[in-house]
């Protein structure tokens, strides 16, 4: 099936490393206009000459810290002075710093989260919908978490999940009549596969133990209907899937956990 996205304008935050090293190219495979946004500008080109390499028919880098204020509407304003607007949003930039209620004290910690997970796509949102409403169309993609639905050691992260998931249906309420679509995606715990799939700013950067030891992996995929962990092209299809505008027209405002069964909201 045609999925009407080739040589769309895609906007991908986060886009180079793990999930949305993943999602980039997937696009890519669409031969969609790519831009990569992301604070690790190395990771980026690198992420460039792969998408370049799975058909993407043009991939714009847009190095950019997205926890400043403003930083989202200049890195949007990069992508539409060079390609004109944007067609698709795909709102990935995220970080984590797990830890039990009780003891995650660090309101440092906190804000950063919030900076990066909920208020870059509330920023990133915004700029963007000036040039989905002139054409009567678009796609607003977000990457929320299983989290978001209430998980171990991961409170304030998952607040902030749960945030996102409001602010995307809001979106489609608010937007529709202007052709706009928004809706989410929730990944399950997905691990990056190789060196080659994170940077050196990656929560991943340190090691797979760094974030999840293996006895807590081995939880989850017990705790998994299919047995399996989430993978990044896993989260990748379903993101394509909802900005298409030929697959996924009359879907917005709808959560989708893509986790082999971990969550089922």
């Amino acid at each position: 099936m045609d999925l009407g996205l080739e040589g769309a304008r895609v906007f991908v935050t986060g886009g180079a490393a793990n999930i949305g090293r993943g999602i980039v190219h997937g696009f890519a495979a669409e031969g969609a206009r790519v831009a990569v946004c992301d604070l690790d500008a190395d990771q980026s080109r690198k992420v460039q000459a792969e998408a370049l390499a799975r058909g993407a028919s043009a991939v714009e880098v847009v190095p950019a810290d997205l926890s400043r204020p403003g930083a989202a509407e200049q890195a949007v304003a990069q992508v539409t002075a060079a390609w004109g607007g944007v067609d698709v949003l795909v709102n990935n930039a995220g970080v984590s710093f797990p830890g039990f209620v009780a003891e995650d004290t660090d309101r440092n910690r906190w804000q950063h989260m919030i900076d990066v997970n909920l208020f870059a796509a509330v920023e990133c949102t915004q700029a963007v919908l000036p040039s989905m409403r002139e054409s009567g169309s678009g796609a607003v993609v977000y990457i929320a978490s299983d989290a978001a639905f209430g998980e171990i050691r991961q409170a304030v992260y998952g607040a902030t999940k749960a945030g996102v998931v409001a602010l995307a249906r809001t979106v489609a309420k608010e937007h529709g009549r202007h052709g706009v679509r928004s809706n989410v995606v929730c990944p399950g715990l997905v691990i990056p596969r190789g060196a080659d799939a994170v940077g050196s700013t990656s929560l991943w950067a340190g090691g797979q133990d760094a974030v999840f030891t293996s006895k807590q992996v081995e939880y989850m995929v017990k705790a998994t209907p299919l047995r399996r962990l989430t993978e990044a092209e896993d989260v990748a299809a379903a993101a394509v899937w909802l900005a298409s505008p030929a697959a996924a027209r009359q879907v917005t405002g709808q959560v989708v956990s893509v986790s082999g069964g971990y969550a089922m909201p």
